[in-house]
This record gives C-alpha cells, structure tokens and sequence, in this order.
C-alpha cells in the first residue's frame, strides 16, 4: 500500500496549470515544508517536499491555497526521472494528492 499524510505549510503560491483541448485538467504544483519531530541542536528544522494536484485537487490548491497556510493532505508517493538540458539523468519524487 502506497499511502502518504502529511501536515505542513505551502512555501509558496500553487503553479496552476490546465492541459490543451477541450477537456482540459488542472494540474497544480506546490511545496509543503514539513517540520520534522525531533529538534537538532536546539534548531527547528524541516523537509520540503513536493506535490502535484490534478482535477478538482488542483482547482481547489488555485483557489483557497496561498504562501503560508497550513494544510493537511493525503496521497502517495509516486517517483520518475527525465534527461535534464545538460543530458544528465534527474530523478524524482512528488506526492501525487489525493485528499
């Protein structure tokens, strides 16, 4: 089971876009900075971490969620790669929202 929750704060406005045709889909994209548990060092520290919204998902990210807000989400984990400009191979991880 692929299966992910996760709570944190969007470090910056959702990237909205729609595909091309008639039917067309929002796909948004957004970081959520997830405070880690334990503290190092007395400093707080977090990961940040990517998420992509398709559908209804992402026409909700675009119209509610700004920089800053809080927000709780469910997904999974989904990994891929590509060949960068430079011809170096880059990979990936997003967590492809569900809730």
């Amino acid at each position: 089971m692929n299966k992910v929750i996760l709570m944190g704060r969007l470090t910056r406005d959702p990237e909205v876009r729609y595909g091309a045709g008639e039917n067309s889909t929002a796909v948004a994209r957004y970081t959520i900075a997830v405070d880690r548990r334990f503290k190092r060092d007395g400093e707080q520290s977090a990961d940040f971490i990517g998420c992509v919204a398709f559908g209804c998902n992402a026409e909700f990210a675009e119209k509610y969620l700004r920089q800053g807000t809080k927000i709780v989400l469910t997904g999974r984990i989904q990994t891929g790669s590509y060949t960068n400009r430079d011809g170096q191979k880059v990979y990936t991880t997003d967590i492809v929202v569900e809730e």
